[in-house]
């Protein structure tokens, strides 16, 4: 099998840590994988199998008006349509939004079968108006359309519902130390993973902690990673008089090992597409806490079996929830002894095959029609 992934960059994020897993899946067979990126340099956020042919297209450029912007697409368009047809894929999986919507374009009188996949919350996603109404013209090219979650699907007109099917996110772990050689994290610790940006939630996060910190004076919260609103999250912080009590060390090379030193994970976002983080934090043996967001915690969380929801953006439940698991030792046991049976629900092999059964029915499909259309 010959497979094109294509997918705008690979710096640090959900998205992009899948398609990487997709590839080195795929080549470990033996396919043959290319991987066609939007960026100007290799992006070595994600380990990626040096058979994996991964080509960068150089096609990042800013644009000082809309005239300008519509001919760099069309640019844009032309070189992606090149790189397709010279990787002679019997397959191309395209990521993310506005890319779905330059390949779909560049691929159009191919006959290559094209599989798009939305990987965030179309609801909540920033994308202009423009790419909106193309997005909603082009999909119904695609031969399919993967999605996340049924609520993602279900924002789409219903021909491309029509088209539509639900694959989730994997839960892929490395091998973790089960003596770890260094302390941390401090005892009682909560911990949340995440871009610093709004979509998170972290502000909430911070204010619900702050409604327990008297109460809870030993407790700590560490929130890993990095982003736009670090200086606001810290002024926050600080407002709040948590500032000896709330750790934000940035990005790290591993989270795992963070999350085996942690008892609780907190995931506080205004919206998600399919959250790795809390599957990963449930795959550690974590006790869960999620805001009930669109969309992916309600698929993820059995609420009351292997984890918490409470409503979305609401602070005041988010701290009922905390102080609860903080209070509730025999509670915290309980939900860790089946949050990592999140990893069979969503094992590497049961989603992969899922992709596979989708790629040979495209593939078939279009093979069949080029037959009907010579005879």
């Amino acid at each position: 099998m010959r497979l094109t992934l294509i997918i705008s960059s690979l710096t640090y994020g959900g998205a992009e840590r899948v398609m990487s897993i997709m590839a080195n899946y795929w080549v470990a067979k033996g396919w043959q994988i290319t991987l066609l990126t939007f960026e100007s340099q290799k992006n070595n956020e994600f380990y990626l199998d040096s058979r994996v042919s991964y080509l960068t297209l150089g096609m990042y450029k800013d644009s000082a008006n809309a005239i300008i912007g519509v001919w760099n697409n069309l640019k844009r368009i032309g070189r992606l349509r090149d790189a397709i047809i010279n990787s002679k894929p019997d397959a191309v999986i395209s990521f993310m939004s506005t890319t779905n919507v330059l390949v779909l374009l560049a691929t159009r009188g191919l006959q290559i079968p094209v599989v798009v996949s939305e990987r965030n919350d179309p609801l909540k996603i920033s994308i202009s108006r423009s790419w909106k109404q193309l997005r909603q013209w082009t999909y119904p090219f695609a031969d399919r359309i993967v999605f996340q979650t049924n609520r993602a699907r279900d924002y789409f007109s219903s021909k491309v519902q029509a088209s539509g099917c639900i694959i989730p996110n994997m839960v892929l772990l490395p091998p973790i130390e089960k003596e770890l050689s260094r302390n941390l994290l401090k005892e009682r610790s909560l911990i949340a993973v995440g871009r610093l940006v709004r979509a998170k939630g972290f502000d909430l996060l911070l204010q619900a902690f702050a409604q327990l910190k008297d109460c809870y004076p030993d407790w700590t919260l560490t929130i890993l990673g990095e982003g736009s609103l670090r200086s606001d999250l810290e002024s926050l912080r600080n407002q709040l008089g948590l500032s000896d009590r709330v750790y934000l060390p940035g990005t790290v090379n591993n989270p795992y090992e963070f999350l085996k030193q942690a008892d609780i994970f907190i995931m506080s976002s205004r919206f998600e597409g399919f959250p790795n983080a809390l599957c990963e934090a449930m795959a550690c043996g974590l006790p869960v806490i999620s805001t009930d967001c669109p969309s992916g915690p309600r698929e993820i969380i059995r609420d009351g079996i292997d984890g918490i929801l409470v409503p979305n953006e609401d602070m005041s439940a988010l701290a009922v929830a905390i102080e609860r698991l903080i209070s509730d030792e025999e509670e915290r046991k309980r939900l860790a002894v089946h949050a990592p049976e999140v990893t069979e629900r969503f094992n590497l092999e049961k989603v992969m095959g899922m992709w596979e059964e989708l790629l040979t029915q495209v593939i078939t499909n279009v093979h069949q029609h080029k037959i009907r259309k010579t005879t």
